[in-house]
């Protein structure tokens, strides 16, 4: 069946919530994926920075298979050994006491807006978040969410939330009241721009919880597992969360996510919150499989390393009347230039995946294990597409 002939069939029956490319693919390799006609393209996507570890990685596929021969679900009204080894890792390597399992990045803020207002036993129920986040697409994540766009025809939200602008500190502390139980907020903004948060101001959000007895939420849902350079993004600025939400590279491409707080933040009682399928032991197997890769590789310095290189690379093109600014941490890219969109489609045609996020913002979210021809490979496209 053609790629054509496809395309034609998902227009009748999936639900047009997505605006797709006229693009079927059916299988990938490392940082490359074919479509149904066999084409073959680089993707600077990463499954918008899901595919960590690239397309379809042995490693993962071995560790599914394996659990999949021995548990696939028993619920969460038992333990499974899995499960309990997963969470001892992930709480771990990001510095949490205690971790909730779910299915995705939207699932996680949803149990950490419900934790934080549980924390705030009914008397303080308000959460601060920036103006320009994304934190999801479900009635909790939406009312977080600082972008009227997404919002359109899904009101009236969900009350509580308030929005001050991003890096702005002042605006932050008067918008603080009584009710005021938690701040949330994105490091660097993905679905806002790409824009990183300036450490003074996050420094000066921990201040402001501590001061007011007020719990910190990150949204690490696109920035954790390495892809800024550090394991999670929080440690660039040495403030650690009282709540960090996650999701996207922590199961490289299975549908995880996970909300890990610190013990006086973990309130949940039996009861408050669950999930039918969160942390199953096919999930859990993904989890410490994923971390294994990570460390052994050492991803996270490797992205550290590419992501400065990229940007030397890009800025060496000399096309600053074009390009206005690159901005992000370590594999985590957004490039600024005018009609990003249409930059989407020309090089779909060359043969490259990429992804706009406004009318000004390129995002690059590759695997971080990238080899270096591919790398050089999607840059000379993009550099291509550019020009052009």
């Amino acid at each position: 069946m053609t790629q054509a002939e496809l395309v034609a069939r998902g227009e009748r029956v999936l639900m047009r919530n997505c605006r797709r490319q006229p693009l079927v693919l059916t299988r990938g390799e490392g940082a490359k994926v074919w479509d149904a006609d066999g084409r073959c393209y680089y993707d600077l996507i990463g499954g918008v920075a899901v595919n960590a570890f690239g397309h379809a990685p042995a490693f993962l596929f071995r560790a599914l298979s394996a659990q999949a021969e021995r548990l696939l679900h028993v619920s969460n009204l038992f333990y499974s050994q899995q499960q309990i080894l997963a969470a001892e890792r992930l709480t771990k390597a990001a510095g949490m006491d205690r971790v909730f399992f779910c299915n995705s990045g939207a699932e996680a803020v949803e149990a950490a807006i419900k934790l934080a207002r549980k924390y705030g036993h009914g008397r303080r129920f308000g959460i601060i978040a920036a103006q320009g986040s994304f934190h999801g697409r479900t009635m909790g994540a939406l009312a977080a969410t600082g972008q009227l766009k997404y919002q359109g025809d899904f009101a009236p939200m969900l009350t509580g939330f308030s929005h001050a602008p991003f890096n702005d500190l002042a605006a932050w502390i008067a918008a603080v009241t009584p009710q005021t139980c938690a701040l949330l907020v994105e490091l660097i903004q993905g679905e806002g721009g790409v824009y990183p948060a300036d450490p003074e101001f996050i420094r000066g959000l921990d201040a402001l919880a501590r001061e007011h007895g007020l719990l910190l939420i990150f949204d690490e849902v696109q920035t954790g597992f390495g892809r800024t350079g550090r394991m999670f993004a929080w440690e660039h600025y040495g403030v650690k969360p009282d709540i960090m939400t996650a999701a996207k590279g922590l199961g490289g491409g299975f549908p995880l996510g996970a909300m890990m707080a610190q013990e006086h933040a973990s309130v949940f009682e039996p009861g408050d919150h669950q999930s039918t399928f969160g942390g199953n032991p096919l999930a859990a197997a993904a989890v410490s499989a994923c971390l294994d890769e990570l460390t052994s590789e050492r991803l996270p310095e490797r992205a550290a390393a590419l992501g400065p290189r990229i940007r030397e690379i890009i800025t060496g093109w000399g096309m600053g009347e074009k390009i206005k600014e690159i901005r992000g941490m370590g594999l985590l890219i957004g490039l600024e230039v005018a009609g990003a969109p249409a930059y989407v489609g020309i090089a779909l045609e060359h043969g490259l995946l990429l992804n706009a996020v406004n009318d000004h913002t390129l995002r690059f979210a590759p695997p971080l294990n990238i080899s270096e021809e591919d790398l050089e490979a999607s840059l000379a496209i993009l550099r291509e597409v550019l020009a052009g």
